[in-house]
């Protein structure tokens, strides 16, 4: 009985001590999901940055999950290189031009921008959002003149927007999300739909995870009914499913 009462204590012990949760897994992402990807999932640990340096990162190496980019070609990229799984388009946005509050420039337009003395800030080339900026200037015929009033290039569209909300610069180019989650210190000028270019986010799982159960269902946390809506709610644009999805 002695030996009896000894096993049923051990066994309520043993039931009593919660179970040691599981590591979070680690989420880079681009620099524009970081008010929205802790809504739709708040236990990641969260790594946001440019795109680019991100996928840099993880090429060397870096001990991640889940990449979420601002592109579809940086993930493909990975993919190509056998460094992550086939990535899935999550999300798209828009891009428009910021200004600060104040609009010393007395900037209306995009065409505005081709002023001699404009100061602009924009991303650096690889940086997705930088790069699409070049693709709405192509697309209005405006590159070289806008290029030219060019004052800083920064690592991501926070820094643009950043710089634009603190008056160092007269305009930037960001996504919409960023621009209307900062209107107190910021205001839009839309970009016309001839100009804009397709901005579509990609998401994938990184092929040395430890934990691809965990990073798969974060994934589809992302792309279910809840996700999807949160990140609309967040004024990004519904996503285009791949074919046969």
């Amino acid at each position: 009985m002695k030996h009896l009462a000894v096993a049923l204590a051990v066994v309520a012990l043993t039931l009593a001590t919660p179970a040691v949760a599981s590591s979070p897994i680690t989420v880079f992402a681009a620099s524009s999901l970081t008010n929205v990807f802790p809504k739709i999932d708040r236990h990641p640990r969260y790594s946001f940055a440019g795109s680019n340096m991100l996928a840099a990162q993880i090429e060397q190496g870096a001990p991640a999950d889940v990449f979420a980019s601002a592109n579809m070609l940086l993930p493909r990229h990975l993919y190509n290189e056998h460094l992550c799984s086939k990535p899935v388009p999550f999300t798209r946005n828009r891009l428009v031009v910021v200004v600060p509050r104040s609009n010393l420039a007395h900037l209306r337009t995009v065409y505005g921008l081709t002023r001699r003395g404009m100061k602009i800030v924009v991303a650096d080339k690889g940086v997705p959002v930088g790069d699409y900026t070049v693709i709405v200037l192509r697309h209005l015929h405006i590159l070289r003149k806008v290029m030219r009033n060019v004052v800083s290039r920064e690592t991501d569209v926070r820094e643009v927007l950043t710089k634009v909300a603190l008056g160092e610069a007269d305009a930037g180019f960001v996504y919409r999300t960023d621009g209307t989650a900062d209107t107190g210190k910021v205001r839009n000028i839309r970009i016309p739909r001839s100009g804009q270019p397709n901005v579509r986010y990609g998401i994938c799982v990184v092929s040395r995870t430890q934990n691809r159960p965990a990073a798969r269902a974060f994934i589809r946390r992302v792309l279910s009914p809840t996700g999807q809506k949160k990140l609309r709610a967040a004024g990004f644009l519904p996503r285009v499913k791949p074919k046969g999805h």
